[in-house]
């Protein structure tokens, strides 16, 4: 019963985490759609909002915040460059094909990583990722034709190998709520060093209202924050190939999130999709038992 109790514990956070990590792609999409808000200044608030309260949980749990200026500025830097390419990818590209992309490099980097530390990837697993990977390519990939600016494709990918790396150091965390609130700490430092030479050299380009600022803030104080360190204590408990193999799901529950709150269609080509998508994932990550 207990191994029973923490396994469903652990499957409990980590749907928890994609629910988090879908809205946030939700709500990156909603803010940039109206254009009353430019990529940079939506990351800066998304990031801002997420140290802040990053800050407010782990003065609260350790009446402190003794937090080092010489450590941990990868962590810092991957998420950085993940939300800003994966913000400014989007001024440019189809919703599907972006994160086709984003998973698609998210997917490899992370067997690659996890290749490099040893874990097996055996044959289940390499026909589940294909499988739910099928399931994702069927379900994103436009229908109709369309055009790719290989720019912002490019900043896709760097968005997804910065996410790879970001996750990958959280392996390493013993501390997720110290790691992430470190992280989250530099990531601003770099944030805000790169603010100033936006404000210097595009000074056109800074543009936001109330909505969209308060989109950021929701993405960055509740879905970045919460999502980002309970992700980081996740990746503690589970194997790489799992984290990337889990991810996958992610684009699902961002369409389903858009059918309940922006009122886009439930389709046919979802529904069946998802079941793919499951499928997959369930070959890959299902283990006999040992009697």
């Amino acid at each position: 019963m207990k191994f029973i109790h923490s396994n469903l514990k652990l499957f409990s956070l980590i749907f928890i985490v994609l629910v988090f990590f879908a809205l946030n792609s939700v709500l990156t999409r909603m803010a940039i759609a109206t254009e009353n808000i430019d990529a940079f200044s939506f990351t800066f608030l998304r990031i801002l909002a997420a140290m802040l309260m990053l800050f407010i949980i782990f003065f609260y749990k350790n009446k402190n915040l003794k937090i080092g200026l010489r450590t941990n500025y990868l962590g810092g830097l991957m998420f950085f460059s993940y939300a800003i390419f994966f913000t400014y990818s989007y001024l440019n590209m189809a919703a599907g094909i972006g994160t086709l992309i984003l998973f698609a490099v998210v997917q490899l980097s992370m067997i690659i990583f996890a290749l490099f530390l040893g874990e097996k990837l055996n044959f289940s697993k390499i026909v589940g990722i294909f499988i739910a990977f099928s399931g994702l390519f069927y379900l994103l990939y436009p229908k109709d034709d369309f055009t790719i600016s290989y720019f912002h494709t490019f900043l896709m990918i760097l968005s997804g190998i910065s996410w790879a790396i970001y996750s990958f150091l959280g392996k390493k965390s013993k501390n997720a709520l110290l790691n992430s609130t470190d992280s989250f700490f530099k990531a601003f430092i770099i944030t805000f060093i790169c603010a100033i030479f936006y404000l210097i050299f595009f000074p056109n380009s800074f543009k936001i209202d109330l909505y969209t600022t308060t989109l950021a803030i929701i993405s960055g104080a509740i879905t970045t924050a919460f999502g980002a360190s309970l992700w980081y204590f996740i990746m503690g408990k589970i194997e790489l190939i799992t984290a990337s193999i889990v991810q996958l799901l992610v684009p699902v529950i961002a369409i389903f999130l858009s059918v309940i709150f922006l009122n886009e269609a439930l389709t046919f080509e979802l529904i069946s999709s998802t079941f793919i998508i499951l499928f997959g994932i369930f070959i890959a990550l299902y283990k006999k038992r040992k009697n």
